[in-house]
């Protein structure tokens, strides 16, 4: 949590009056430009895989409007369905998803949103959250503290986690120079310590960083939605395409000769604050820990393995079933 909040600079601490009174102003401006988030998105819930064989792999979307996909009117538009129908045709199975995200959602909403995946009994949770926590200026230290809660009880439970960290939220474009630094500078710090706590409390991350990678920089009209805020469709199918290499590597289900990591990839084992800083800097860094000489800690704390994984080619989203298949329908 040092390491977090020396990567965040201490920078909000310096700032004058002059200055807090442009933030305040500008921050004012873009909330007018993108507005409140309204409406519900469609419910990606159901099943993925038709025709594919069994057991269902059962996974548990939690978090805020980027999980629920809000700004799309389809179905097949949300993270969710594209992450169901990816994670179908890699694994060669059948996929139950089960959304609990809630547009507007904090990390003081996972517990409420835990509770209700907790019976489902999915094999794992995948969790977004943080931007909220962000723009509503809640401090990082309770926004972890809730984050690592929610961890626990899920990997009690005996479900594996996977979490993405928060965006870097410098890269909205309604939020303007000074404001739009001090929201990156806020969103890195709070992603780092996600990371920190997260790995702490036995789960997985993928970094988000940059809004999903340079793509969205590029082409900001074809992968932000009309807010400037949320992503777009093609903006939610490049989240997934993030999201499914780790989910699969979360169930153990990935190829063989990916099981260790590649040097020339620039992957590898790192302490944690410093694999966390990294993290936060580059989109797609998926950090888990492991052991060295076995052992889980070194002097500088946890270790753990950096990795970039390989994303798959893009697959075709489909609709969701609300009923299992029966053996006559497969």
């Amino acid at each position: 949590m040092a390491a977090a909040a020396a990567y965040g600079g201490g920078g909000l601490s310096l700032l004058g009056g002059s200055l807090y009174g442009v933030l305040r102003a500008e921050a004012a401006i873009a909330r007018k430009v993108i507005g409140n988030a309204t409406g519900t998105p469609p419910d990606a819930t159901g099943w993925y895989g038709r025709g594919r064989p069994g057991p269902a792999i059962t996974v548990a979307l939690l978090g805020d409007s980027s999980a629920a996909g809000y700004g799309v009117a389809q179905v097949e538009q949300t993270p969710g369905a594209h992450l169901a129908s990816g994670l179908a045709e890699r694994a060669d199975r059948r996929v139950y998803l089960r959304s609990f995200a809630v547009v507007g959602a904090q990390s003081s909403n996972l517990s409420a949103q835990v509770e209700a995946a907790l019976p489902v009994e999915p094999d794992i949770a995948v969790i977004l959250i943080g931007a909220n926590d962000v723009t509503h200026r809640v401090m990082p230290n309770a926004s972890v503290r809730f984050l690592s809660e929610a961890v626990h009880r899920l990997q009690r439970a005996g479900i594996e986690v996977l979490v993405g960290t928060c965006p870097d939220l410098g890269t909205i474009k309604p939020l303007q120079p000074p404001l739009r630094q001090v929201a990156r500078s806020w969103s890195r710090r709070l992603a780092a310590a996600q990371a920190i706590t997260v790995l702490e409390a036995g789960g997985r991350t993928v970094s988000l960083a940059s809004i999903l990678g340079p793509e969205f920089a590029a082409a900001p009209a074809l992968f932000f939605g009309p807010d400037r805020f949320h992503p777009s469709a093609d903006g939610y199918a490049s989240l997934a395409s993030v999201l499914l290499p780790s989910t699969m590597a979360a169930l153990g289900l990935i190829p063989e000769e990916e099981a260790t990591p590649q040097a020339l990839r620039g992957e590898g084992v790192l302490p944690i604050a410093r694999a966390a800083v990294e993290a936060a800097r580059t989109p797609g860094t998926e950090l888990d820990g492991t052991e060295v000489a076995g052992s889980r800690r070194g002097v500088r704390g946890l270790w753990v393995e950096l990795r970039h994984r390989r994303r798959g080619p893009r697959t075709t989203a489909e609709a969701p079933e609300q009923l299992e298949p029966t053996s006559d329908a497969r």
